[in-house]
């Protein structure tokens, strides 16, 4: 691997390594290290620990970013942002595919463009990063990486899905699973409208109104969550 293409690496991650060392390693697939052991290890260990990098950091912003988002909610959104599949997509922006170092089976098997792959490997770097710079770089590399992720975020804060959170307390705090029933429904078949009621063991807790029945039990989920917190 040249140093051409490690400083084009540093500079969309917007960051020099002082000891380039750890960047080297986050980029060698264990494939590689089996077949040329003698040429270091592979990035598995920076893995493991960008991995708990990258929580961590993902964590802080959505805590900075949404400070009304509960648990549940929180806990959603970061699985949609650390997952192996919005890793890859992030890794693929960077090329960085184009550098890592595989070995000859991994290589004909296009290892390059497996998510799995692209996804420790970003964590890799991430770890490589902290480890190289410390707590501030990690923290401006995870910011730049994921400002848009985190971002686009803000339009799903104002659509809460109120069903999910309803079962996730009524789970935790009643031992009970929500269940919804249809009312009524009223008015021509192009315009009709629902009342959905749900119900927590043997009484209901809300009722809401929708043109749909889905948007009724989201509206009735919302009125149960507001009774269950206010009690």
């Amino acid at each position: 691997m040249t140093d051409i293409h490690l400083t084009e690496l540093e500079r969309q991650l917007r960051y020099s390594f002082k000891n380039r060392r750890w960047l080297e390693q986050a980029l060698v697939h264990s494939s590689y290290a089996y077949e040329f052991p003698l040429q270091g290890p592979s990035n598995e260990r920076l893995e493991f620990f960008g991995d708990a990098v990258l929580s961590l950091f993902i964590s802080d912003f959505l805590m900075e970013y949404y400070p009304q988002a509960g648990e549940g909610l929180l806990s959603r959104w970061r699985a949609s942002l650390v997952n192996a599949r919005h890793l890859a997509g992030i890794a693929r922006s960077l090329d960085l595919g184009g550098h890592l170092r595989l070995g000859r089976g991994e290589e004909q098997q296009s290892g390059r463009r497996k998510p799995s792959v692209l996804a420790d490997a970003l964590e890799a770097v991430l770890a490589a990063v902290y480890l190289d710079g410390g707590f501030a770089a990690a923290r401006g590399v995870v910011k730049l990486l994921f400002q848009a992720s985190l971002t686009r975020l803000e339009d799903k804060a104002s659509m809460q899905d109120f069903k999910t959170l309803l079962q996730e307390y009524a789970q935790k705090n009643l031992k009970v699973t929500p269940t919804y029933r249809v009312v009524t429904a009223t008015g021509p078949a192009h315009a009709r409208t629902f009342e959905v009621e749900v119900w927590l063991a043997d009484q209901p807790w809300g009722r809401g109104q929708g043109k749909s029945k889905k948007q009724a039990a989201q509206e009735a989920a919302r009125l149960a969550l507001a009774v269950l917190e206010k009690d």
